[in-house]
């Protein structure tokens, strides 16, 4: 695994926003990092991040199967108690889902070990979908890179089959925060690919979703929403007034992914698959036996783009983020050196669609805690 420096595309940004890619720069900074990349052996890629990331989602769904069915379980992961039923609904019946990214530490060496799962609202899928396979193509053509170059990028594919194993009975709606440049831009890729799978999609602000006299979703036509895509966190729509009117079936991810889309979930994985070489010790604040890790990171549960992240030494705190979340629970997790080279550490988004591991996106900070505007950086498979 190797960091390199490659020339800019001439006219890149021009690019960028003709693909939908607006936010290839956020509030003045750069996401995108168009003049570098990093380089993996295919040995790498198969041995140290597909074949785990298979594994890892295994064990998730195990850790699913065994929790949904428990209430003190679902108790340390802070689900409302009145939406445990349905949860187990929703895993019982087979709501069909997605796709989450894990965000793996690796340096080339050894194991990739799991930092955390976005398992219900993953952003910057289409940077490593389309956008990365753009540049991939253009540096080919452009006798940059060699003939032959590869990516472990099968994402975009990937996504036309899990939308296509979805039924076409129905209008497929997508959600989001229409004025959020990023979550517009994903959500619109995500339904076009569900458009290429034969799927009649209609677009809408999440903040317009209605409800009818008999509790049922509806859009700006008054249409019944009977299976919608949304780029909103569970652990807040279990909160929402509206909560009462959630059902099995209807949003995309499934309601049973909030017990995979919170931190809470990695003690739980630890307990279970204790010392797994891809995993990292992780209990709950509080727990004795979080005591003697003098090398750690504490978490709420509920925190988002790095925010109330901290870096402990000696159990003092080296290194923050700040944000919103510093009111929740939190889990303790042993610390992971990240890969450092040129100033920047690296984060591996290993991206599971369906029930596969199909592609790989970088992010890239000056800092240890990756946060919202940490950039994207591609990569190549050169062997």
């Amino acid at each position: 695994m190797q960091r390199f420096l490659v020339p800019e595309r001439p006219n890149w940004r021009d690019h960028a926003r003709d693909a939908g890619f607006g936010f290839h720069e956020m509030y003045g900074q750069p996401y995108w990092q168009e003049g570098a990349a990093y380089a993996f052996t295919l040995d790498q890629i198969e041995r140290d991040i597909e074949d785990p990331s298979a594994q890892l989602h295994d064990m998730c769904l195990d850790l699913v199967a065994d929790v949904v069915n428990r209430e003190d379980q679902l108790h340390r992961l802070h689900i409302p108690e009145a939406h445990f039923d349905l949860l187990r609904d929703s895993w019982n019946q087979g709501d069909r889902h997605l796709y989450g990214r894990f965000d793996l530490a690796y340096d080339g060496t050894g194991p990739a070990k799991l930092l955390e799962y976005n398992a219900d609202t993953p952003t910057s899928i289409f940077e490593a979908a389309w956008f990365q396979h753009y540049w991939l193509t253009d540096n080919i053509d452009a006798g940059v890179l060699p003939a032959g170059t590869d990516q472990f990028n099968l994402l975009q594919e990937s996504l036309v089959e899990a939308f296509a194993a979805f039924p076409r009975d129905r209008i497929f709606h997508f959600a989001c925060w229409m004025a959020n440049e990023e979550d517009r831009g994903s959500t619109t890729y995500l339904m076009d690919c569900a458009i290429q799978a034969g799927h009649q999609a209609e677009l809408i602000d999440i903040g317009a979703i209605g409800i009818d006299p008999h509790g049922r979703f509806t859009d700006l036509q008054d249409r019944s929403i009977d299976r919608c895509f949304k780029l909103y966190p569970w652990e807040d729509m279990l909160r929402e007034d509206f909560a009462r009117h959630l059902r099995p079936g209807v949003f995309v991810e499934p309601v049973w992914k909030a017990i995979l889309s919170n931190k809470a979930m990695l003690p739980l994985l630890w307990e279970r698959h204790r010392g797994h070489p891809n995993l990292l010790r992780c209990h709950f604040e509080g727990d004795p036996l979080a005591a003697d890790m003098d090398r750690a990171v504490a978490k709420p549960i509920f925190s988002r783009e790095g925010e109330n992240i901290q870096l402990l030494d000696g159990g003092q705190v080296v290194e923050q983020a700040p944000g919103a979340y510093a009111h929740h629970p939190r889990v303790i997790q042993a610390y992971a050196s990240l890969f450092e080279t040129d100033g920047q550490h690296a984060v591996l988004g290993s991206w599971i669609i369906g029930d596969r591991a199909a592609g790989l996106g970088i992010r890239e900070d000056s800092t240890r805690i990756t946060r919202n505007l940490s950039r994207f950086v591609p990569h190549v498979i050169v062997g």
